[in-house]
């Protein structure tokens, strides 16, 4: 068996508060969860564990040279991590080269690394992209003898997702599954980048975490979310202009920076579907400073009830979520013991999400696969649950003897 010098575990993601508003500077809240992307590796230019002559280790690979193999994905990865990256390939080693972009920015990279990837969870809506991006960033800064901080690993890496792979996303994703801790609740502010975890709080009912997972997978960049995204910044020209205030650019327009009077004075010149997503991003500001205050109080019912409000001002003011996804929405929230969710990530295909009490998961399981398959028998081989727990975030296992 292969055996690597390294092994970093990074989670996905679940976002129960705070929906697709980390891209105009908004209020989210989220959790690392027990699933995600685990990378073993070795720096290049130095034997794996075992010796260079044992015809099960991978071969030693010069120093600077990156090599990656996936479990999950067919093909290899091949580059230099001391040359410039070169246009994208639409291939899972993009998400390799990105972090190799965004860190040699600020730093310079002589070694690369030899290892192989792996996710535990074949689901879109959980930010398995952010937590590849984080998981390289970590490895290749760790084989360079490089230090980050924890929000410099999100920076770096939120920073490749835009600009390398091409999807306008916030900090929200890269945030918790950096930052995440099990026992307690992330809330960022996305426009000063405060951060604080909320601890869990001792009169809170237990829960854990549902995952139903649609049938379909899904691409955010192929997908509207950049669109929406543009959206938002016009709805924010909008208002300005409307307002006779000064246009900024494009890339420094966010919500955020327009008070909520100023829509209410705006919203009724402006075209419906702008006003619809800015009627979005101050509502779901409202619904986390309220669900903040739930959680610190142990209110996991009011909590829960916020979350299913957030999604439905994803599916009306939004306008995001299949068929699909708003069928698992519907019937999840009818069943008992179900205290709240919503679509995870984007909302385009994917998963959504569930805040479940334990003792009702087995019935909600079952009662929810047989009424959304009597809807989409199509998705009768597809269709997943999965159970999950909150997490700490993005770390290094245990180096020693880490087997691939």
């Amino acid at each position: 068996m292969k055996e690597y010098q390294y092994h970093i575990f990074a989670p996905y993601r679940v976002c129960p508060l705070g929906a697709h508003v980390d891209h105009q500077h908004g209020l989210v809240t989220g959790f690392a969860i027990n699933k995600g992307v685990d990378l073993w590796w070795t720096p290049s230019g130095s034997p794996c564990l075992g010796g260079e002559e044992d015809p099960l280790n991978p071969p030693v690979y010069g120093e600077s040279h990156v090599h990656l193999e996936s479990k999950t994905f067919e093909g290899v990865v091949d580059f230099d991590i001391d040359k410039p990256s070169q246009v994208r390939e639409h291939h899972w080693g993009d998400y390799a080269r990105g972090a190799k972009f965004a860190l040699r920015k600020r730093f310079e990279l002589k070694r690369g690394i030899t290892g192989v990837i792996q996710g535990s969870l074949p689901v879109g809506g959980l930010s398995s992209s952010a937590a590849v991006l984080i998981a390289y960033v970590m490895a290749f800064a760790k084989a360079n003898d490089i230090t980050l901080q924890p929000f410099e690993v999100v920076k770096i890496a939120s920073e490749a997702e835009r600009e390398y792979i091409g999807l306008n996303n916030g900090l929200l994703d890269q945030a918790c599954i950096a930052l995440g801790r099990k026992n307690g609740l992330l809330f960022l502010d996305c426009d000063s980048n405060d951060w604080r975890i909320i601890k869990r709080n001792p009169e809170m009912p237990e829960f854990e975490i549902g995952i139903f997972f649609s049938g379909l997978t899904r691409s955010l960049v192929n997908s509207d979310y950049n669109l929406r995204v543009y959206e938002c910044k016009t709805a924010a020209w909008n208002m300005l202009a409307y307002t006779e205030q000064p246009l900024k650019t494009f890339d420094k327009t966010f919500l955020r920076d327009i008070p909520k009077a100023t829509f209410e004075k705006t919203r009724i010149a402006m075209p419906a579907r702008f006003a619809r997503r800015a009627e979005h991003f101050y509502s779901e500001y409202r619904r986390v400073r309220q669900g903040v205050t739930a959680w610190e109080t142990g209110n996991l019912k009011l909590f829960g009830k916020l979350s299913f409000d957030s999604c439905e001002s994803s599916i009306h003011n939004y306008e995001c979520g299949s068929p699909e996804l708003i069928a698992i929405y519907e019937i999840m929230r009818s069943l008992p013991g179900v205290y709240g969710g919503r679509f995870s990530g984007a909302g385009f295909k994917g998963a959504c999400i569930a805040l479940v009490d334990p003792a009702h998961k087995e019935e909600i399981q079952k009662v929810l696969t047989e009424k959304y398959l009597e809807q989409f028998p199509e998705y009768e081989k597809t269709f997943q649950v999965f159970w999950v727990r909150p997490d700490d975030g993005a770390r290094f296992v245990d180096p020693s003897n880490s087997p691939a």
